[in-house]
């Protein structure tokens, strides 16, 4: 490849919510930014079904008229799945048409079941654009080899989230709060009401202890099914010792994590969360499930992996960190070593330069 390198990134708009959203604004901070004089197409936003379809309405010409006067040297799409999909399954056609390479950046926890529920047709179409792109971007292991099994063909490299590593949180001392927080979409697959009971179990057992000591809490932070939350950390009888907010905004999420000591997120189905890697990169304790990326992201001493519907074991994970600080402090700093070595976006910026280098025109 000669000359000006140039790269085309097609995304939702980083003032949506979710995890594209914050990966992106992420990567706008690294040298691959400019490296690559990346333009970033807009083609989804938050809002009415109105909203969402004049938001791709108005990106698909943009993308158009950027592939015939920017002419980039490479197309990198952020996909997800479902309507994330066939949106950047159309712009990733339009594009070949174009001769330009594409890499596809896989998002999706979900995409295997989407993959799963398709017709046949539609899984000849995913199986057929992922076999052409370029590229296609698997977040971890595990996901790479789910891609490997739905389209055999693909060219897949496994690149990791990439996150601006935050200030150290220190833990605090044995007699002082520890503080708990759970962020994400608030629901059955994030876990949210199994970690209520076990919570709810936990203060009965702590309480017997030590009466009223009041030495834990717990802040819960997200969209989704708030309003049934509230309702139940009321029947649970837990609300001296949570607290619940809706969606935050990414400053606000940044004060919570600086100022907490452990981050659990239950899940049933994960892809490579940017909450946990926020929290990795602080220096937190991390109590997560095996789901999807997460073992690979906090196992090996990382973090605390539990099942994500077994109540009595996260009990058993929030006693541990909780009342022990030494394994707090282990989990937290090994997890920030990791993120220095494997997540930090300037490393990920470097993996994704490479990439460029193999496929770009």
């Amino acid at each position: 490849m000669t000359g000006t390198r140039r790269a085309l990134w097609v995304s939702t708009s980083t003032q949506t919510r979710g995890g594209i959203a914050t990966y992106v604004t992420t990567m706008q901070g690294t040298s691959l930014w400019a490296n690559w004089n990346v333009r970033h197409v807009v083609t989804h936003r938050d809002g009415s079904a109105a909203t969402k379809i004049a938001a791709f309405a108005s990106g698909t010409i943009d993308f158009i008229m950027q592939l015939f006067r920017f002419r980039p040297s490479v197309v990198h799409v952020h996909a997800s799945a479902d309507a994330s999909f066939t949106r950047k399954c159309t712009l990733f056609w339009i594009a070949r048409v174009a001769g330009v390479p594409v890499v596809m950046h896989m998002h999706g926890s979900d995409f295997w079941d989407y993959h799963q529920r398709s017709s046949r047709l539609v899984q000849a179409v995913i199986r057929g654009t992922l076999q052409r792109a370029a590229a296609v971007v698997a977040l971890g292991e595990a996901w790479a080899g789910q891609l490997r099994q739905i389209a055999p063909g693909a060219r897949i490299s496994v690149v990791p989230n990439g996150v601006q590593p935050g200030g150290l949180v220190a833990q605090p001392a044995p007699d002082e709060p520890v503080h708990v927080v759970f962020l994400g979409r608030i629901g059955e697959r994030k876990g949210t009401f199994r970690l209520l009971e076990a919570w709810a179990k936990l203060m009965v057992e702590l309480d017997a202890i030590d009466p009223g000591r009041g030495a834990v809490d717990l802040t819960i932070a997200g969209d989704g099914d708030v309003e049934q939350a509230r309702r139940r950390i009321g029947e649970l009888g837990v609300g001296d010792s949570v607290r619940l907010h809706d969606w935050l905004p990414q400053s606000r999420v940044h004060a919570l994590l600086d100022g907490a000591h452990v981050l659990v997120l239950p899940s049933r189905n994960e892809g490579q969360p940017m909450a946990v890697l926020e929290a990795m990169s602080r220096g937190l304790c991390v109590i997560a499930s095996d789901a999807g990326g997460l073992g690979e992201m906090i196992g090996g001493g990382c973090g605390v992996i539990v099942p994500p519907d077994d109540i009595g074991e996260i009990v058993d994970a929030l006693r541990l960190v909780v009342t022990d600080h030494a394994l707090r402090e282990h989990c937290g700093a090994a997890a920030r070593e990791r993120v220095s070595e494997q997540f930090d976006a300037d490393v990920v910026a470097r993996r994704i330069d490479e990439l460029y280098r193999k496929v770009a025109r």
